[in-house]
């Protein structure tokens, strides 16, 4: 995965930040005894150098594989100060005590070395200096860790709300819509067969095409369809409903995300039918440029005046600002009392 390739690119930063200051490091003796325009490389100096810094890098590798990690990392701040300090002592303290400096007995062989005799305590000062750079680089390519997978994990969220927002079709639609078919089986089979494939199409593109971030105009608009047909069933003929779409060599070419018209239609059928009085739902969809308008509008009965319009233009809305950073419309207009409009214009790609 993209985001694994990110963690592993994050903890290869830090090695290599390491490894190429110890080759320099470890280079020094070397890149000294030519600046000093010595005609051979006495490699005796060289190993009485890296003598020298072998105690540092072995406080190095403590304090990066254990200390640091299991310590530091953890926010025992006070058992890593007390054992790093112990560590350093210990290891130069023994050095002086035991005087490895029999390596120089030559003083000129001790002038020529890389680095110079220190006393011990310099040296524990030396090496806490050193333990803290190797810990603030660690503490920065962990902030670099974990600033990834905390957006690891947004991305998730975001990804798992919007499952969640893109499956809100009402399930009492397809309850009710199901008792409907039970009940036109009787007496009108063949519109009863009509919806069950209706129905199965608008499944399948809910369960298949719509897991994919993108889909095209025009099987949003078949979806669409599909369900007005499936809404039909419930409502006589004093119900008016009209879909306008753009010619479908367009909507081929258009996309969008899927499942997002749906929540405006469904929510027309919710608010604004009524079976005593004469109803209408207006859709309208147009591509204008790089975006899609749509326009949904329903009329509005006394019973509904008082209503919002649901928990679906509040999910649609969050949905929205996931998708598109608020590059966005959806305007409500209830200024007419007996029309409700609902226009959303979202960007699209062609």
């Amino acid at each position: 995965m993209k985001w694994m390739k990110t963690l592993r690119a994050i903890q290869w930063g830090e090695n290599m930040v390491y490894s190429l200051v110890w080759i320099v490091v470890f280079l020094i003796p070397i890149m000294n005894a030519q600046l000093m325009s010595e005609t051979h490389i006495d490699f005796n100096k060289v190993v009485i150098s890296w003598g020298k810094i072998a105690p540092y890098f072995i406080i190095f590798i403590v304090n990066n594989v254990l200390l640091a990690p299991k310590l530091l990392l953890r926010n025992r701040y006070w058992l890593y100060s007390v054992l790093l300090i112990a560590m350093l002592v210990v290891i130069f303290g023994s050095i002086d005590i035991l005087d490895f400096r029999y390596w120089q007995s030559d003083d000129d062989l001790r002038n020529k070395a890389s680095f110079t005799d220190l006393e011990w305590y310099w040296n524990v000062l030396l090496g806490v200096f050193m333990a803290g750079a190797n810990s603030m680089i660690k503490l920065y390519y962990r902030a670099l860790d974990t600033e990834q997978r905390m957006a690891v994990l947004e991305r998730e969220n975001i990804e798992t709300q919007m499952q969640y927002l893109k499956y809100q079709i009402n399930p009492h639609f397809l309850m009710n819509t199901l008792n409907n078919i039970h009940a036109m089986i009787d007496f009108d089979g063949e519109t009863a067969k009509k919806s069950v494939m209706e129905l199965s199409r608008m499944l399948r593109h809910v369960l298949y095409d719509s897991s994919e971030n993108y889909t095209t105009l025009d099987k949003e608009v078949e979806f669409l369809d599909n369900y007005i047909q499936l809404m039909r069933i419930r409502y006589d003929d004093s119900v008016d409903i009209r879909l306008n779409v753009p010619e479908p060599s367009v909507c081929r070419r258009v996309s969008l995300p899927p499942l997002l018209l749906i929540v405006l239609v469904e929510n027309a059928f919710k608010h604004g039918i009524s079976y005593n009085r004469p109803s209408f739902i207006d859709i309208d969809l147009s591509v204008q440029g790089e975006n899609l308008c749509c326009t949904v509008k329903n009329s509005r009965h006394p019973s509904y005046v008082a209503q919002n319009s649901g928990i679906g233009l509040n999910n649609i809305t969050k949905r929205m600002d996931m998708l598109f950073n608020r590059n966005y419309t959806l305007k409500i207009d209830r200024s007419n009392d007996d029309v409700y409009t609902v226009k959303m214009i979202i960007p699209i790609k062609r």
